[in-house]
């Protein structure tokens, strides 16, 4: 993939997964961990890499159940889904960076992306120098807030947690069409911001049976297991200990339906800085220079040009 150029294509074996991330960038800038979301690969972060290479030292990995990285199948009859919790997502993580040398960095995650993040700088405070989370408020409080307005916008969260295999089959009956109703939603208005070579990657990757699974499952863990572990850290006080950037959409259903930057301090011990951007859902690709700069801007108090 050239339009990857710079970023080196790397295979990790960890102790409960297998990941692939990509990795370059300024090997001598402070490292910055990149997280994607649903449906897609880290093959979103392209054009937001390519303006931050000289800054920082970059790793885009595909989470656990998405991309090239592990498809985990679920424990059969599993109440729990812990296969694919945001703290085993957040744990490959870590063991990505350890076995690349990167001890601790500024981490950014969009949509499930942003749900590892935040897991990842409860369960790792030593490892996180910095967080951005980009068009999500916390999870238990979106799920806490369900009513008929946020059912039909987010409908999937509820769809993809029944049963296997009942979402899955009615995916895979026609995983591309999905695919590009997803990607095209959410305020986005269609698919003009993805580049070919990236809608490529997450048509070669989600449209698999096994890929879609690990999604559904991703989801089946969100409204089980992670909701566990986020009361547990609320019951004791535990919060992000770092100053935390709130990236949203104008256009998307965070901005309608939740005041993001509130519930984020109620989560954060830390400076919270948010910033309401003119896109959608998809801003790292809507807007991937404006995401970069924001993310320069508030770590390395480089002005945006």
């Amino acid at each position: 993939m050239n339009w990857m150029h710079g970023f080196t294509r790397r295979h990790f074996d960890l102790p409960h997964s297998t990941a692939v991330a990509r990795v370059g960038g300024n090997p001598d800038g402070p490292a910055l961990v990149l997280l994607h979301g649903f449906p897609q690969t880290h093959a979103m972060w392209h054009r937001v890499a390519q303006t931050l290479k000289e800054q920082f030292h970059i790793v885009m990995p595909d989470l656990r159940g998405y991309g090239d990285s592990a498809l985990k199948p679920g424990i059969a009859h599993a109440v729990d889904h812990s296969t694919h919790s945001k703290r085993a997502m957040a744990a490959d993580v870590v063991g990505v960076c350890e076995q690349l040398g990167v001890q601790r960095f500024y981490l950014c995650g969009h949509d499930r992306g942003g749900r590892v993040a935040h897991r990842l700088a409860l369960d790792h405070p030593d490892r996180v120098m910095g967080l951005c989370v980009i068009d999500i408020a916390p999870t238990l409080d979106m799920y806490a807030r369900t009513d008929m307005d946020f059912a039909r916008a987010y409908y999937h969260w509820f769809h993809l947690i029944q049963l296997a295999p009942l979402p899955e089959t009615m995916i895979e009956g026609n995983a591309l069409a999905y695919l590009h109703a997803k990607l095209g939603g959410w305020g986005t208005g269609g698919m003009a911001h993805i580049e070919p070579e990236a809608l490529a990657e997450y048509e070669r990757c989600f449209c698999r049976p096994a890929a879609i699974h690990s999604a559904c499952e991703d989801y089946r863990a969100s409204a089980g297991v992670d909701l566990d572990h986020d009361r547990a850290n609320r019951a004791v006080g535990q919060r992000i200990a770092c100053d935390t950037l709130v990236l949203w959409g104008a256009r998307g259903v965070v901005q309608r339906l939740f005041d993001p930057v509130a519930l984020w301090r109620a989560q954060c011990a830390a400076r919270v800085v948010g910033e309401l951007l003119p896109a959608g859902h998809f801003i790292p690709e809507e807007l991937p220079e404006t995401t970069a700069w924001a993310l320069q801007d508030h770590w390395l108090s480089l002005p945006r040009p």
